[in-house]
């Protein structure tokens, strides 16, 4: 009998497993994959994040000159870009399997079900079956590419996310439907190795979560790095040719439509929970379009099972997932963790100009009763910046005009999802914009675009 069993092993169901370890839990994890991470580590955060730093790296060199650099040829070499990339997502995976077997938690190859509120059914590749039983079960079985149901995808001219991780030869133009995270990162690869990449996206913003000020400034960037961007567009037809496809888009503010020719499509509309065929609906745990609902502490409906991750409707993120991990099991323990605060959950987007936000935008603050009280930096006037070569972007800060307190901050610019760690950490203690202005920021550093943004919250900048 198991304290607990966990079924998948991305960051949720992993970190879960090592949280129940280090608790003192009799921990057992399912997985179906033959390596351990989920869609994160195999097939997500690590491997796109890789090439990104490819991207960049070679866009860096194709500006070496700039810097006083000079070299005789350069050339990239998608395959030998696409071995590094797979030499950092198996060690990791290798890195994530030490973990569980260093803090005892038993692993089980195989497809994993609910049987009743404490037992788990495995199906392994062979059909050989086994029963789990557990007092608790904590269900983290991720998420996958969403897809049109009309649209077919081939792996060739059609693909998600997980086909455009391997491709080893650069195509010369791409379409991508979907400018949230994974079109944007994707659109920054593909056009930073020379495809003509066109971004099309039905609503009126790219990242359409974040605030409208950053989808702006990121769009008027990709234009500038000549990436096509058409918002407030949708996909109406797409027609596979020998040579490519050929995609009718249509604009929803004039109704007009145009065709797109490009030799793939990757289609990044989302993703959707991998919740078929796992029992949910044999135990009648409660769910909402595919979704599982949770309380506070990550239970369900049937108490003795827990929920994490992208299974569950919050934002999908490795992140929170990580957080969500520590609640369940802290719960599961007996001990009383506190409940997750999602408006403190960082928001993160590895294109470039990179993209993060914590808390509240502009817009939310106002619809919350908030008055809200704005100060704003731009990297042009940051000294590290320049260095760096990349003035693009800005910090801006989001604090309530009666008491002063930090509600929210948002960053489009060089390390923009490193610097927003220490908004979460401010915002997180409760601290003020006055606060954060007394803070001593080191020069020269990007950082110290935060603290400038802090003053100016009070009409006192000191670079600008």
């Amino acid at each position: 009998m198991y304290d607990v069993i966990i079924i998948g092993s991305g960051p949720g169901g992993y970190v879960a497993g090592i949280r129940a370890g280090q608790l003192g839990l009799k921990a057992a994890l399912v997985e179906k994959d033959d390596r351990f991470g989920g869609t994160c580590l195999l097939r997500g955060c690590i491997p796109t994040k890789a090439l990104l730093f490819n991207a960049k790296l070679y866009q860096q060199f194709l500006h070496a000159k700039e810097f006083g650099i000079t070299y005789k040829d350069l050339n990239l070499d998608l395959k030998v870009v696409q071995q590094r990339k797979n030499k950092i997502v198996l060690k990791n995976a290798k890195g994530v399997e030490f973990l569980l077997r260093k803090n005892k938690v038993e692993t089980f190859r195989g497809f994993g079900t609910l049987e009743s509120p404490t037992s788990v059914r495995v199906r392994g590749d062979s059909g050989e079956e086994k029963t789990l039983e557990g007092r608790h079960i904590i269900v983290a079985t991720g998420s996958e590419p969403k897809a049109f149901p009309s649209i077919k995808v081939d792996g060739k001219h059609v693909i998600t996310n997980n086909e455009a991780l391997e491709l080893d030869t650069v195509p010369k133009s791409l379409l991508i439907i979907g400018c949230g995270a994974v079109g944007v990162e994707f659109g920054s690869i593909y056009a930073r190795f020379g495809s003509k990449v066109t971004l099309v996206e039905m609503l009126p913003q790219m990242l359409p979560l974040e605030d409208q000020e950053v989808s702006a400034e990121l769009e008027r960037s990709f234009r500038k790095q000549g990436i096509a961007v058409m918002t407030g567009t949708a996909l109406e037809k797409l027609d596979i040719k020998k040579d490519g496809i050929c995609a009718t888009v249509k604009n929803s503010t004039d109704g007009k439509t145009s065709s797109i020719h490009a030799e793939k499509i990757l289609i990044a509309v989302g993703r959707s929970p991998n919740t078929t065929g796992i029992g949910l609906e044999k135990l009648g745990i409660q769910t909402d379009r595919n979704f599982v609902l949770v309380n506070d502490f990550m239970q369900t409906s049937v108490p003795t099972v827990y929920a994490i991750g992208d299974i569950i409707p919050r934002q999908q993120l490795a992140h929170l997932a990580f957080a969500e991990a520590h609640v369940a099991v802290e719960h599961v323990a007996g001990r009383h963790p506190r409940p997750i605060n999602y408006d403190l959950c960082p928001n993160c987007t590895y294109c470039d100009p990179e993209v993060a936000s914590v808390g509240l935008t502009e817009k939310e603050a106002l619809a919350r009763g908030y008055q809200p009280k704005i100060g704003k930096f731009p990297f042009q006037a940051n000294g590290k910046a320049g260095i760096l070569g990349e003035p693009e972007g800005f910090v801006k800060i989001v604090s309530d005009q009666k008491f002063g307190e930090i509600l929210g901050v948002q960053i489009i610019g060089p390390h923009a999802t490193d610097l927003i760690a220490e908004a979460c950490a401010a915002i997180n203690l409760e601290a003020t914009a006055e606060d954060l202005a007394h803070t001593i920021h080191a020069h020269p550093t990007v950082s110290e675009a935060v603290g400038e943004a802090a003053h100016a919250a009070f009409d006192l900048p000191i670079h600008i």
